[in-house]
């Protein structure tokens, strides 16, 4: 439990310091005043005044962090009335900067969180290598979508819904992301292909923690070719491209999923909190640094995506603003925006109870 607690605040505290340090960057290239940046919220642990005045510290909650800039009512950048503040201090606010600057500082954050994933995926596939084990069946279950539909085994599988597949971890996303009620698998079987449509059936199972998971499943085992795991290690560019195709990839399957959650099509259950989260880094935090360093990079490519949201008190909820602003050439009223952020505050709040209520569902807990 202890090393579990340990990789957690590890993982999150560096994804979140590369976050928020982006922010503080363009804050202080635009000359826009930082009282704080804080790792972790509530009570303030340990801290220490730069010669700006901006406090630098760790507070006792390990669940995020944040800039404050100057005349911020909150840790979420609300913006206190111009009218409460002494006219010779206007400069170093973020709301009096030009539009284009606010939006680099807040925007600076999520993509930080892009690049790391970026530069960690890059890291392993120039030094471990990608995956690229070839997958084989080597079982299909009796009265399974797959035997009903003709897989066998030994069969290799190389193609889902017309994607080739370049690693055997392929197969269970390729299948449990499709958009179709039929997914259509390619073989090579004798070295001859052969095609199949196999309608998945969705099955609560356990995963590697103990926790019940919903999961798309066609009723095969897989295994590496000849019981051979491959990884091929890639030269500077080629590892930079096939990072940036992973990070894609990533975000565009999040929000594939976020999607059909919304319409009813998947289930919310799958949302995960804190406790999650921590489990997932101490259990790849066994299996070694490249491991925690591939979890790193989801979590990290997760964080950016959920705060480019258009939620009040979120980076996304300070851009749609700003977006506004912009189509209307002002922007809107301080009690409208007040209104908002209320709103915002309550949908945040909503979805940590659910997702931490989802952790201890998992756990057995209710």
């Amino acid at each position: 439990m202890l090393q579990y607690i340990l990789s957690f605040i590890i993982l999150i505290s560096i994804v979140v310091f590369i976050h928020e340090y982006r922010h503080y960057y363009f804050a202080k290239k635009y000359k826009v005043g930082v009282t704080d940046f804080s790792i972790g919220f509530g009570k303030e642990l340990f801290g220490f005044n730069d010669k700006d005045g901006t406090r630098w510290k760790i507070c006792a909650i390990p669940l995020g962090g944040y800039v404050k800039f100057f005349g911020d009512s909150n840790s979420a950048s609300q913006p206190m009335s111009l009218d409460k503040i002494d006219t010779k201090h206007h400069s170093k606010l973020l709301t009096t900067k030009p539009l284009y600057q606010r939006a680099i500082i807040v925007s600076a954050g999520p993509l930080a969180n892009f690049i790391l994933a970026i530069i960690i995926f890059s890291i392993i596939f120039m030094t471990t290598g990608k995956d690229t084990t070839v997958p084989v069946i080597t079982e299909v279950q009796q009265n399974s979508p797959a035997s009903k539909a003709g897989l066998k085994s030994n069969d290799q599988i190389t193609f889902i819904d017309d994607k080739k597949i370049q690693s055997i971890n392929d197969v269970a996303l390729f299948i449990s992301t499709s958009e179709n009620d039929q997914v259509k698998i390619e073989v090579l079987r004798n070295q001859q292909p052969f095609s199949y449509l196999v309608k998945p059936e969705k099955k609560i199972i356990k995963d590697n923690f103990g926790n019940n998971i919903q999961r798309k499943l066609i009723g095969i085992k897989i295994s590496p070719l000849k019981g051979k795991i491959e990884r091929q290690k890639y030269g500077p560019s080629q590892a930079l491209y096939l990072a940036i195709k992973e990070t894609y990839n990533t975000i565009a399957m999040t929000l594939s999923y976020i999607g059909k959650m919304i319409t009813g099509k998947e289930s919310a259950d799958q949302l995960g909190g804190p406790i999650k989260i921590a489990q997932i880094s101490g259990k790849v935090a066994e299996h070694g640094l490249v491991p925690f360093l591939s979890i790193m990079a989801y979590i990290s490519i997760s964080l950016g995506l959920i705060n480019l949201f258009p939620i009040p008190l979120l980076d996304g909820g300070h851009l749609f603003f700003y977006l506004i602003e912009f189509i209307r050439g002002k922007p809107l009223s301080e009690n409208v925006q007040i209104y908002f952020y209320k709103f915002g505050m309550a949908v945040l709040f909503s979805l940590m109870f659910f997702a931490t209520f989802n952790d201890l569902k998992s756990l057995g807990l209710f």
